[in-house]
Protein backbone atom coordinates (compact mmCIF):
# COMPACT_ATOMS: atom_id res chain seq x y z
CA UNK A 1 0.00 0.00 0.00
CA UNK A 2 1.38 3.66 -0.72
CA UNK A 3 0.79 6.78 0.87
CA UNK A 4 -0.12 9.63 -1.10
CA UNK A 5 1.42 13.52 -0.94
CA UNK A 6 -1.90 14.64 0.62
CA UNK A 7 -2.85 11.76 2.94
CA UNK A 8 0.92 12.45 4.59
CA UNK A 9 0.54 15.81 4.86
CA UNK A 10 -3.48 17.59 4.76
CA UNK A 11 -4.95 15.05 7.44
CA UNK A 12 -1.55 15.37 9.70
CA UNK A 13 -1.76 18.97 9.65
CA UNK A 14 -5.62 18.89 10.75
CA UNK A 15 -5.11 16.43 13.27
CA UNK A 16 -1.96 18.21 14.61
CA UNK A 17 -3.83 21.90 14.88
CA UNK A 18 -6.96 19.81 16.05
CA UNK A 19 -4.93 19.06 18.75
CA UNK A 20 -3.44 22.09 19.53
CA UNK A 21 -6.47 23.69 20.01
CA UNK A 22 -7.85 20.79 22.45
CA UNK A 23 -4.65 21.64 24.57
CA UNK A 24 -5.35 25.36 24.33
CA UNK A 25 -8.95 24.85 25.85
CA UNK A 26 -7.56 23.26 28.10
CA UNK A 27 -4.58 25.41 29.16
CA UNK A 28 -7.51 28.28 29.49
CA UNK A 29 -9.96 26.56 31.57
CA UNK A 30 -6.61 25.41 33.53
CA UNK A 31 -6.04 29.29 34.17
CA UNK A 32 -10.15 30.17 35.00
CA UNK A 33 -9.53 27.53 37.67
CA UNK A 34 -6.45 29.36 38.97
CA UNK A 35 -8.73 32.56 39.08
CA UNK A 36 -5.65 33.83 36.41
CA UNK A 37 -6.70 35.93 33.22
CA UNK A 38 -6.26 33.31 30.43
CA UNK A 39 -5.23 35.37 28.09
CA UNK A 40 -1.99 36.02 29.71
CA UNK A 41 -0.99 32.60 28.96
CA UNK A 42 -0.66 34.22 25.10
CA UNK A 43 3.08 35.88 26.39
CA UNK A 44 4.39 33.35 28.64
CA UNK A 45 7.44 31.59 27.41
CA UNK A 46 9.72 28.29 27.89
CA UNK A 47 12.83 30.68 28.47
CA UNK A 48 13.46 34.42 27.43
CA UNK A 49 14.68 34.06 24.05
CA UNK A 50 11.96 31.63 22.81
CA UNK A 51 8.71 32.87 21.14
CA UNK A 52 5.40 33.18 23.29
CA UNK A 53 2.74 30.98 23.39
CA UNK A 54 0.79 33.24 20.85
CA UNK A 55 3.91 32.75 18.60
CA UNK A 56 3.99 29.57 18.49
CA UNK A 57 -0.23 28.80 17.42
CA UNK A 58 0.67 31.50 14.78
CA UNK A 59 3.54 29.69 13.35
CA UNK A 60 1.92 25.97 13.76
CA UNK A 61 -0.93 27.41 11.60
CA UNK A 62 1.17 29.17 9.17
CA UNK A 63 3.42 26.14 8.61
CA UNK A 64 0.34 23.86 7.73
CA UNK A 65 -1.37 26.20 5.61
CA UNK A 66 1.58 27.63 3.66
CA UNK A 67 2.79 23.28 3.26
CA UNK A 68 -0.44 22.63 2.26
CA UNK A 69 -0.60 25.59 -0.23
CA UNK A 70 3.01 24.81 -1.56
CA UNK A 71 2.30 21.55 -2.21
CA UNK A 72 -0.71 22.03 -4.58
CA UNK A 73 1.75 24.14 -6.49
CA UNK A 74 -0.62 27.91 -5.18
CA UNK A 75 0.66 31.08 -3.43
CA UNK A 76 -0.23 30.33 0.44
CA UNK A 77 -3.16 32.38 2.09
CA UNK A 78 -1.71 35.30 4.36
CA UNK A 79 -2.96 34.88 7.95
CA UNK A 80 -1.94 38.39 9.97
CA UNK A 81 -0.41 38.14 13.19
CA UNK A 82 -3.11 40.54 15.20
CA UNK A 83 -4.36 37.92 17.70
CA UNK A 84 -4.21 38.95 21.06
CA UNK A 85 -7.20 36.81 23.03
CA UNK A 86 -7.36 33.19 23.23
CA UNK A 87 -10.49 33.26 21.14
CA UNK A 88 -8.69 34.81 18.20
CA UNK A 89 -5.81 32.23 18.51
CA UNK A 90 -8.57 29.82 18.18
CA UNK A 91 -9.82 31.18 15.42
CA UNK A 92 -6.72 31.47 13.99
CA UNK A 93 -6.45 27.97 14.15
CA UNK A 94 -9.85 27.25 12.52
CA UNK A 95 -9.26 29.50 9.64
CA UNK A 96 -5.95 27.35 9.04
CA UNK A 97 -7.82 24.24 9.40
CA UNK A 98 -10.28 25.55 6.59
CA UNK A 99 -7.91 26.49 4.43
CA UNK A 100 -5.92 23.52 4.58
CA UNK A 101 -9.25 21.00 4.49
CA UNK A 102 -10.03 23.47 1.32
CA UNK A 103 -6.67 21.77 -0.83
CA UNK A 104 -8.38 18.25 -2.98
CA UNK A 105 -6.06 15.09 -3.08
CA UNK A 106 -5.85 15.80 -6.95
CA UNK A 107 -3.89 19.47 -6.08
CA UNK A 108 -1.31 17.86 -3.55
CA UNK A 109 -0.58 14.10 -4.59
CA UNK A 110 2.11 14.14 -7.80
CA UNK A 111 4.06 16.70 -5.86
CA UNK A 112 6.87 14.56 -4.49
CA UNK A 113 9.15 16.04 -7.01
CA UNK A 114 7.22 19.42 -7.75
CA UNK A 115 10.05 22.31 -7.02
CA UNK A 116 8.73 23.97 -4.22
CA UNK A 117 10.14 27.55 -3.37
CA UNK A 118 10.09 28.71 0.16
CA UNK A 119 10.38 32.43 0.46
CA UNK A 120 12.59 33.73 3.54
CA UNK A 121 14.40 36.71 4.84
CA UNK A 122 17.64 35.34 3.88
CA UNK A 123 16.74 34.74 0.20
CA UNK A 124 14.31 31.88 -1.51
CA UNK A 125 14.85 28.07 -0.15
CA UNK A 126 14.15 25.41 -2.79
CA UNK A 127 12.72 21.87 -1.91
CA UNK A 128 11.34 19.19 -3.86
CA UNK A 129 8.03 18.21 -2.47
CA UNK A 130 8.45 15.27 -0.54
CA UNK A 131 11.77 16.53 0.95
CA UNK A 132 9.55 20.03 1.85
CA UNK A 133 7.19 17.95 3.53
CA UNK A 134 9.24 15.53 5.45
CA UNK A 135 12.36 17.52 6.14
CA UNK A 136 10.66 20.91 6.69
CA UNK A 137 7.09 21.68 7.23
CA UNK A 138 6.02 18.38 9.30
CA UNK A 139 9.19 18.70 12.15
CA UNK A 140 8.76 22.62 11.72
CA UNK A 141 4.39 22.36 12.66
CA UNK A 142 5.79 19.84 15.03
CA UNK A 143 8.13 21.34 16.76
CA UNK A 144 5.72 24.55 17.01
CA UNK A 145 2.79 22.44 18.05
CA UNK A 146 5.12 21.07 20.98
CA UNK A 147 6.57 24.15 22.46
CA UNK A 148 3.10 25.81 22.69
CA UNK A 149 2.39 22.35 24.81
CA UNK A 150 5.05 22.53 26.86
CA UNK A 151 4.25 26.33 27.65
CA UNK A 152 0.80 24.95 28.79
CA UNK A 153 2.15 22.23 30.69
CA UNK A 154 4.92 24.51 32.21
CA UNK A 155 1.91 26.89 33.26
CA UNK A 156 0.44 24.06 35.25
CA UNK A 157 -2.22 22.78 32.70
CA UNK A 158 -2.90 19.05 33.10
CA UNK A 159 -1.92 17.63 29.96
CA UNK A 160 -0.17 14.79 28.58
CA UNK A 161 0.88 12.49 25.69
CA UNK A 162 -2.82 11.42 24.88
CA UNK A 163 -3.73 15.41 24.79
CA UNK A 164 -1.28 16.39 22.13
CA UNK A 165 -1.85 12.89 20.15
CA UNK A 166 -5.23 13.29 20.66
CA UNK A 167 -8.19 10.57 20.52
CA UNK A 168 -7.96 8.32 18.06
Amino acid sequence: MTISMYQASVPVFVRALTNLSQVLKKGEAHAKAKGVEPDNLLQQRLIFDMLPLIKQIQIACDTAARGAARLAGVEPQSFPDNETTLAQAQDRIARAIAYVKSFKPEQIDGSEARKVVMKTRHGDVEFVGLAYLTEYTLPNMFFHCTTAYDILRVAGTEIGKKDFLGDR
